[in-house]
């Protein structure tokens, strides 16, 4: 029986420290696999300022196990580098990771147990914890918390980064056109038969996050916006909610006028109408505006990302380019 081939796919963003030590992890766990499985690396270096590209030359250099790298000509996200990197595997089976070694090596044989024949088309890597500080737990479980409540019911409360996808969960990742796509969306949306595998995230031995509390806002309002009619239908629930105001202020004024004879008078009221009607505006120019980017920007079919240069892995001495 031939061993199924798959290929671990890692986006590198400023992880020159940890490259090397994380390659070794993954190293033992593709030879841990055994025979049934012959797998490869495939880093996508996205535009990264530091030496990291420097640092996968070398371990391609090393011929231990095939790796292929890829770097894009600039820096395009980390979602747009997973989807080059799947892209660029040539084989059936694909497994994503990150490149800092938070992820334990060890989930690469439990995710091809999962899917070995008559499993799981799709195996995702939950964290059920981490060992990390409070900020980031407490970040993290509000994120994946409100994309719960709005978007994905089936979403795990602690979020994923890491998962394998079989011949055809692949395939159909590669037909989503997204711009600015939410992966974990994309991964639940697929439809085959998945299962959940827990883990603890392990902390950050070197380099520093990269992943900043804005860049994570803009992350949370992509999967807001295209998984959700929440924004819209806040939109018309705030309109409600400042008509019965109105109208409830008007009763006041009406009342007043009758019952005393001296209506409410002077510019406070004025006022505070003005900026409270003026702020439900802005608010809801604001969503709309955000729904007519992301339609120019999908209309406008620019290249998700681009590719400088592709390296192959190392095959009877020599590299090719």
């Amino acid at each position: 029986m031939d061993a199924t081939e798959f290929t671990i796919v890692l986006p590198v963003y400023y992880n020159e420290a940890s490259l090397e030590p994380a390659y070794e992890d993954l190293k033992a766990a593709i030879e841990a696999a055994g025979p049934a499985w012959r797998g490869r690396l495939l880093y996508v270096d996205d535009g990264s300022g530091d030496g990291s590209f420097d640092v996968l030359r070398r371990i391609q250099a090393r011929g231990d196990v095939p790796v292929t790298l890829v770097k894009l000509s600039r820096n395009f996200g980390q979602v747009m580098a997973i989807r080059a990197g799947i892209a660029h595997a040539e084989t059936p089976v694909v497994i994503v990771m990150s490149a800092d070694g938070q992820e334990p090596a060890s989930l690469v044989g439990e995710m091809l147990a999962a899917h070995a024949p008559g499993g799981a088309e799709v195996a995702i890597c939950t964290r059920s914890g981490r060992e990390e500080g409070l900020y980031r737990t407490w970040t993290s479980k509000a994120f994946y918390g409100l994309m719960r409540r709005f978007c994905f019911r089936d979403m795990p409360l602690g979020g994923f980064d890491c998962f394998l996808l079989g011949g055809k969960a692949k395939a159909a990742f590669l037909e989503e056109t997204e711009r600015q796509p939410f992966l974990q969306g994309q991964i639940l949306g697929l439809g085959f038969s998945r299962t959940f595998i827990p883990y603890v995230r392990l902390s950050r031995k070197f380099g520093v996050s990269r992943w900043t509390f804005w860049k994570k806002l803009a992350y949370f309002f992509d999967g807001l916006m295209n998984y959700s009619f929440a924004p819209i239908r806040s939109v018309s629930f705030l309109g409600f909610a400042l008509a019965g105001l109105g109208l409830l202020y008007a009763l006041v004024v009406f009342f007043a006028k009758i019952l005393v004879g001296n209506p409410v008078q002077g510019w406070t009221p004025l006022m505070i109408a003005i900026l409270v009607l003026g702020g439900a505006q802005m608010l809801t120019l604001g969503i709309f505006g955000e729904y007519l980017w992301r339609i120019l920007v999908q209309a406008q079919h620019r290249a998700p990302y681009i590719v400088e240069k592709i390296v192959r892995e190392r095959q009877e001495g020599s590299t090719k380019t």
